[in-house]
């Protein structure tokens, strides 16, 4: 966008923009600025023209993606229609000259396993200098869902084998682990708390551990359903809305870029 709307207030929203933007994600993305600012993030954006950026994960980052037009840098049907496409959108914006290629690999219902399963082709191959991972609701929902087993150890220690062999083979990647999160509403219930936590907390470690950008997705939405309530952000409290989808980008590019877009 070629303004900050982090810097807005909402007095400054003429009719029609305040509709397009949404209240509030705009309010949530001013309040979250701050705690975006002194996230982990790294020292100067690892952006930089000619990159390629690859997102990974489950069904929040495959959003509805063309595994028919999956080969395409750049293209909408490839990228989704989540926080990915989202990211792209404003980055492609943003530096249109900068000949950056951005490529998702997200597949709906996938846990860590899943992703090792096909991490060759679907990473390593793809050369990616900036690596995008956003894994693990999968990994306890199916415990409640379907009596899958699997604990939060179980996660940590397939997670860390999956970046020692991702640092191995593409020693000079950035690599950005994403929070995994849920929001009180829908499906998530009570039964699956303090469990999850432990999830995150499992993410966190497993992102220090591998010096890499973390980006805290699970505090975003905390801090947005004080705005508005969480079936604004994820109706059946795991699935982004327009609006939620719209924070984690907003929240992603503050973030890697170390708190400035």
């Amino acid at each position: 966008m070629p303004h900050d709307e982090s810097n807005l207030s909402l007095s400054s929203l003429s009719r029609r923009q305040f509709a397009a933007i949404g209240a509030a994600t705009l309010a949530a993305a001013h309040s979250l600025h701050g705690a975006a600012q002194a996230a982990e993030a790294a020292a100067g954006s690892p952006l930089k023209p000619g990159i390629t950026l690859l997102f990974q994960g489950d069904s929040i980052t495959d959003a509805g993606r063309s595994r028919e037009a999956a080969a395409e840098a750049n293209s909408q049907p490839a990228l989704g229609n989540g926080y990915a496409w989202l990211v792209a959108s404003q980055l492609l914006i943003d530096r249109p000259g900068d000949g950056i290629k951005i490529f998702n690999r997200g597949i709906s219902g996938n846990k860590v396993p899943d992703l090792a399963g096909r991490w060759q082709a679907e990473c390593v191959d793809l050369k990616p200098e900036v690596l995008s991972i956003l894994i693990g609701v999968n990994d306890i929902w199916r415990t409640f869902d379907s009596g899958a087993k699997g604990t939060a150890e179980e996660y940590e220690e397939g997670y860390h084998a999956l970046i020692k062999q991702t640092k191995e083979a593409l020693p000079s990647a950035t690599l950005v682990i994403c929070e995994p999160f849920v929001l009180r509403c829908g499906a998530v219930k009570d039964d699956w708390f303090p469990k999850f936590d432990g999830y995150r907390a499992a993410a966190k470690r497993v992102a220090e551990q591998a010096g890499a950008i973390f980006v805290p997705f699970q505090t975003m939405f905390d801090e947005a359903s004080k705005i508005a309530p969480p079936d604004r952000w994820a109706g059946d409290g795991v699935h982004p809305s327009a609006d939620g989808a719209a924070l984690m980008a907003h929240t992603w590019r503050r973030v890697i870029d170390g708190g400035g877009v």
